[in-house]
Formats: structure tokens, C-alpha cells, sequence
């Protein structure tokens, strides 16, 4: 059996065999993608969980690593409003006791809220995906399209809107105080 520093290849400081570490199962094993004149989807390749492994050039470590974080904070937005959609829906008032319109928009604006999670975290998976298909193909990639910004510009003008209606309930109800 070889050790590590024995399979070290000294012109690039890389393991020649992975001897060394544990066996890969066929869940994990990596999937070597093909250079750029393939046209197949890299993401989809067997093992489908396995990891992806690219011809390092250029910044593609930085770029890889760059996607991975864009999703993440995708996956962040999404459960930042699954967690006020569940919130709205379970304790939906700003007095002591909720008003009954308040308990009229609880479930509807939960629900927006809710729906608005699951786009996001559909629009990160896609880009992800897409972008690492791109990436195997050595294509340009920009990280937009009209149905991201669609649902982007969705999100945010609802973000504004329940603002908007949480301020309105609230000065309705301070009317009815007096």
C-alpha cells in the first residue's frame, strides 16, 4: 500500500490515485466532466450526486466557488420567507389580540409569502444548474434572465407591499383606539 507522499505528483503538488483516502462509493464517486466540445449537461452526468471535477484554468476555482455562494444566498432568501410566511400565519397581529382583519390577511399574506419562498429557492436551483452546464461548456455566463428578474421584482415589490399593509393595519387600528 502507498502513502500519500508517494503518490504526490511534484509537478502540479496533486495526488496521482486515491490510494490514500477512503473508497469512494458509486454515491459519491467523482465524475470527471468532459472538455468543452461535449455538449452534454455536466450537471446531470451519473452519479448525479457525485461531485463535479473540472479542468482547472484560468479562475474557474473562483468562478465554481462564486455560483456556489449565489445559490446559497438564494437558498438564505428563501428560508428567511418561508420562516416570516409561518410566522404570519401562526401569531399575524400588532396588538395584544388580533383584529379580525388581521386574522382575515394572516393566511392569504402567509401564503404569498410562503409561494414566494418556494419560486426563490426554484429560481437558485436553476441558475445553479444552468450555470454549472455553462461552465462545462466554457460558455459566458450571465447570471440573469427575465424570469429571475421577474420573480426578483415580484418578491420585492411584496416585500413592500405587506410593509405597506402592515403600516396601514396599524394606523387603522390606532383610529380605532381613539
Amino acid at each position: 500500500m502507498s502513502t500519500a507522499i508517494e503518490d504526490l505528483d511534484e509537478e502540479d503538488l496533486t495526488l496521482s490515485s486515491v490510494t490514500c483516502c477512503a473508497p469512494y462509493t458509486s454515491f459519491a464517486k467523482p465524475v470527471q466532466v468532459p472538455p468543452p466540445p461535449s455538449f452534454i449537461n455536466a450537471f446531470y452526468l451519473p452519479p448525479i450526486f457525485g461531485p463535479l471535477i473540472f479542468d482547472n484554468e484560468t479562475s474557474d476555482c473562483r468562478d465554481h466557488c462564486a455560483n456556489e455562494r449565489t445559490f446559497l444566498s438564494y437558498l438564505r432568501l428563501s428560508i428567511y420567507m418561508a420562516i416570516v410566511s409561518v410566522a404570519i400565519v401562526l401569531s399575524f397581529h400588532l396588538r395584544k389580540t388580533a383584529s379580525e382583519l388581521e386574522l382575515r390577511l394572516a393566511w392569504p399574506l402567509g401564503g404569498i409569502f410562503w409561494v414566494l419562498s418556494i419560486c426563490c429557492l426554484g429560481v437558485g436551483v436553476a441558475n445553479y444548474i444552468k450555470t454549472v452546464n455553462k461552465y462545462s461548456r466554457r460558455a459566458a455566463i450571465v447570471q440573469s434572465g427575465w424570469k429571475t428578474q421577474s420573480i426578483m421584482a415580484f418578491t420585492a415589490f411584496s416585500i413592500a407591499g405587506a410593509c405597506v399593509s402592515l403600516l396601514v393595519i396599524n394606523r387603522l387600528g390606532d383610529g380605532a383606539d381613539e
